[in-house]
């Protein structure tokens, strides 16, 4: 069973935030707060919380082993799009694209190799 969080409307551009969610994808989630813990972009604080939110949903809700836990699914849509406007030279106007995302992360249980 898949359990997952998500983040709306979150004020970074979508492909910014894929680059971070490629990181941990298919960790273990101790591994992947670690590497998001030590990684250099501004997008890593948000995805933490939203890793951090969807274990919190598979241990209270669902009574899922948080040490078993891996991230099962993580990607970042696309949101809506803020437009905005730049003066320009000779009277004109330049738009601005103030992109946003919707990140969502998902845990499962990792299964026992052991059991046949």
């Amino acid at each position: 069973m898949i359990v997952k969080a998500q983040a709306r409307h979150v004020r970074q551009s979508p492909y910014k935030v894929r680059r971070v969610l490629d990181l941990i994808r298919g960790l273990p989630v101790e591994e992947a707060r670690t590497t998001l813990r030590f990684t250099n972009r501004r997008a890593a604080e948000a995805v933490s919380k939203v890793l951090d939110s969807a274990i919190a949903n598979a241990e209270h809700n669902n009574a899922l082993d948080v040490d078993m836990l891996y991230v099962a699914e993580a990607y970042a849509g696309e949101g809506p799009t803020l437009k905005r406007f730049r003066a320009r030279a000779r009277g004109r106007a330049g738009r601005i694209d103030k992109r946003t995302s919707h990140i969502v992360v998902g845990v499962a249980e990792q299964e026992e190799e052991g059991s046949a």
